[in-house]
C-alpha cells in the first residue's frame, strides 16, 4: 500500500486484491442468506413445523441487520475495521451453525437473529474498508464489483435454497456458509493491516443500547404494521410511538456524550443529510421493484417464476455495470453531475413502468427493470463515495454505517407503504380471502409503481440538495491519496 493510505488508517502491507477477494466472499454470504430461505420454507416447515411463524425466518435477520448497522460503524471507528469484521464474520459463523442444528421453528428464528447481528456488521464494513484501501478514482469499480455481488447473489440465493432443499439437506443452507466463512476471516485477518490509534474510548454504552432499542421497535413496527397486527391497534401504536420516544432520549444522550455513537453533527451536515436521504430513497425503490415486478411478471402476465426472475435479473445487471462505469464519469463531470444523471435515469424508468398492462411482454418489463438498475449504479455509488469522502478516517465508519442504515429504513418504510397500497387496492375492489377480482392486482401493482416513480423523484430532488463542490470535499490525506494512488 502506499504511503497515503497509510496515513488515513491503512497499513503498508494490506494487499488489496486478496482482502477485497475477502470482502467480496464475506458481502456474497450475508447477501445469499437474506434470501436463501425463499425456496426452503416448505421443507424446513415439513420438518420443524411452525408455518404461522415462518415469516420471522426473514424479518428478524433483516431487522437484526439493520438496527445495528451504526454501532458497528462507531465500533469500526475506535477499534479499527479488522477486528470488528471478524468478529461480525465469527458471530455469523456461530449462527449459521446454530441455524443447521436448529430443532424447532423458534429456535430457527432466535439463530437467524445471531446470523442477522453478524452480517450487521460485514455490511458497512466491507464498504468503510473500500474506502480505506481505494482512492476516489478506483472506488466506484470496485463498488461495481460489490454490486454484482449483491445482484449474483438475489439469483443464486433462492435457486441454492431450493437445489439443497430438493437434493440435500435444508440445514446444508446453512452448513455451507462454514467454509466461506472460514476463507473470508483467514484473507481479511492475514492480509488485511491497519494502523490505528491506541487510545482509552469511552465508548457510549447508553447511545448505543437506546439507539438500538429505539431502531428495533421502529422497523418492527414497520415491518409487522397491517400485517401481524392492524395500523391503528394498540400494538401498532404502542411499538411505533416507544420507538419515537427513544429515539428523543437517544439525541439527548448524544448530545451530553463525550465520545457519541453517532455525531449529531454528522447528521447536520448538507451533503451527508442529502447522501442519507438517497440511501433511503434508494432502498424504497429497490424493495418495491424487487417485490412486485415478479408479481406483476406471474400474475398479471401470466408467466412462471423463472421468466419473473429473469425480469428483475435485468435490474441487478444495469445496477453494476453502470456503478463500474461511474468513476469515469465523475471525475469528468463531478459526483453531483453524476448521481442526477443516474437519478435522472431512475426517474424516466420508474415512469416506464406505468406503461405497462397487461398486454406488455416480459422483455419490456425485463428493458425497463435494466434502465432502472443503470440509474441506481450511477446515483447509489457515487452518493456513497461522496459522503465517505467527507469524512476522516476516525468518522468515515459511522459515516459508512449511517448511510447504510439509512437504506434500509427505506426498504423498511417501503415495505409498509408499499403493502398498505396493495391490501387498500385489493380490500376495496372487492377482494376475498385469496381471490382477487379481475384486474384489481394490476390495478394494485401500477399503485406501487407509481409509489416507485415519486420515489424516485424525491431520490432526484435530494441529490439536489448536495452542494456542488461536494466532489472536492476530502481530507487531506484523501487528496494526498488521489495523488500518490497506485
Amino acid at each position: 500500500m502506499d504511503r497515503a493510505a497509510a496515513s488515513s488508517g491503512v497499513g503498508f502491507r494490506s494487499e488489496r486484491d486478496p482482502v477485497l477477494i475477502g470482502i467480496m466472499l464475506s458481502t456474497a454470504l450475508v447477501a445469499i442468506d437474506a434470501t436463501v430461505i425463499a425456496t426452503a420454507v416448505p421443507s424446513i416447515v415439513a420438518s420443524l413445523g411452525g408455518f404461522a411463524e415462518f415469516p420471522w425466518l426473514f424479518s428478524v435477520y433483516l431487522l437484526a441487520q439493520a438496527v445495528t448497522v451504526p454501532v458497528y460503524g462507531k465500533l469500526a471507528d475506535v477499534f479499527g475495521r479488522k477486528p470488528v469484521m471478524l468478529f461480525g464474520i465469527g458471530l455469523f459463523l456461530i449462527g449459521s451453525i446454530l441455524c443447521g442444528v436448529a430443532w424447532s421453528m423458534g429456535a430457527l428464528i432466535a439463530f437467524r437473529a445471531v446470523q442477522g447481528l453478524g452480517a450487521g456488521a460485514v455490511q458497512p464494513i466491507s464498504m468503510t474498508m473500500v474506502g480505506d484501501l481505494y482512492s476516489l478514482k478506483e472506488r466506484a469499480k470496485v463498488q461495481g464489483y460489490l454490486a454484482s455481488v449483491w445482484g449474483v447473489s438475489s439469483v443464486v440465493g433462492p435457486t441454492l435454497g431450493g437445489v439443497f432443499s430438493e437434493y440435500v439437506s435444508w440445514r446444508w443452507i446453512f452448513f455451507v456458509n462454514i467454509p466461506l466463512c472460514l476463507v473470508a476471516a483467514a484473507t481479511v485477518g492475514l492480509r488485511f493491516h491497519e494502523q490505528v490509534e491506541r487510545r482509552h474510548p469511552r465508548i457510549d454504552y447508553a447511545g448505543a443500547g437506546v439507539l438500538t432499542v429505539a431502531l428495533t421497535l421502529l422497523i418492527l413496527g414497520l415491518l409487522e404494521g397491517g400485517q401481524t397486527w392492524a395500523w391503528g391497534s394498540p400494538q401498532s401504536i404502542t411499538v411505533l410511538a416507544a420507538g419515537a420516544v427513544l429515539l428523543g432520549v437517544f439525541v439527548a444522550i448524544e448530545h451530553r456524550a463525550a465520545d457519541p455513537v453517532v455525531p449529531l453533527r454528522l447528521l447536520r451536515n448538507r451533503l451527508l443529510v442529502a447522501t442519507n436521504l438517497v440511501a433511503a430513497c434508494v432502498g424504497a425503490v429497490l424493495i418495491g421493484l424487487t417485490s412486485y415486478v415478479p408479481t406483476f411478471v406471474q400474475d398479471v402476465l401470466g408467466t412462471g417464476p423463472l421468466v419473473a426472475g429473469f425480469a428483475l435479473a435485468a435490474l441487478t445487471l444495469g445496477w453494476p455495470l453502470s456503478a463500474s462505469q461511474s468513476g469515469r464519469v465523475y471525475l469528468r463531470i463531478g459526483i453531483r453531475y453524476t448521481a442526477l444523471v443516474g437519478a435522472a435515469v431512475v426517474v424516466v424508468g420508474s415512469a416506464l413502468l406505468l406503461l405497462l398492462d397487461g398486454s406488455s411482454s416480459v422483455v419490456l418489463v425485463a428493458a425497463t427493470a435494466f434502465v432502472i438498475g443503470l440509474g441506481m449504479g450511477f446515483a447509489a455509488a457515487p452518493t456513497l463515495i461522496a459522503a465517505q469522502s467527507a469524512a476522516q478516517w476516525q468518522e468515515r465508519g459511522v459515516v459508512t454505517g449511517t448511510n447504510m442504515f439509512f437504506r434500509s429504513a427505506g426498504s423498511a418504510v417501503g415495505v409498509a407503504v408499499f403493502g398498505a397500497i396493495v391490501n387498500a387496492t385489493l380490500g376495496g375492489s372487492g377482494a376475498q380471502g385469496d381471490r382477487v377480482a379481475p384486474g384489481a392486482l394490476t390495478t394494485a401493482v401500477h399503485h406501487v409503481f407509481l409509489g416507485t416513480t415519486v420515489l424516485a423523484v424525491a431520490m432526484l430532488a435530494a441529490v439536489l440538495l448536495m452542494p456542488r463542490d461536494h466532489d472536492r470535499v476530502q481530507t487531506p490525506a484523501q487528496k494526498t491519496s488521489e495523488v500518490a494512488a497506485r
